[in-house]
């Protein structure tokens, strides 16, 4: 946008246009790192770390099937007393979700098959009732051919 200056009156101090600033290209070289000073007295670093606002994250604890049951049933027993879930975790010392991880794994799998295992059973099942309902009435019938009721 242009100022046209024939426009302005005689006495009104011509206005100069600010002069405008072109972006220059930031170098893309990555910045370096800051390194920390090395620690040689222990104090120094007690210092650094009550300040920090953070909590330091310390190594997973990685547990055996046998630590992961004996927790969960411990949880299951103290929710079974009326604790919470978020109660019976931080007592076990592991998280909500740690907790919803190890139960669901530990969970049998559902099998498609369990189904079709069932049908074949029940089917099995009426044709033994079926055997067994045929033998009684042939034995009672005999029965009574020998005490002569029939």
């Amino acid at each position: 946008m242009a100022l046209n200056l024939s426009r302005l009156p005689l006495n009104c101090p011509k206005v100069i246009a600010p002069k405008i600033k072109r972006k220059v290209a930031q170098s893309r070289k990555s910045k370096p790192a800051k390194s920390l000073p090395a620690h040689t007295n222990g104090a120094e670093t007690q210092a650094r770390t009550s300040d920090a606002a953070a909590p330091i994250r310390t190594s997973r604890k990685i547990y055996s099937a046998k630590e992961r049951a004996e927790k969960l049933s411990e949880m299951q027993k103290s929710m079974g007393r009326g604790a919470t879930l978020k109660l019976a975790a931080k007592q076990a010392g592991i998280s909500d979700q740690t907790y919803y991880h190890w139960k669901r794994a530990s969970a049998p799998e559902a099998r498609g098959d369990d189904l079709k295992d069932l049908l074949a059973l029940e089917d099995e099942n009426k044709r033994l009732k079926a055997l067994l309902a045929q033998r009684l009435r042939k034995e009672n019938a005999e029965l009574k051919m020998k005490l002569g009721l029939a």
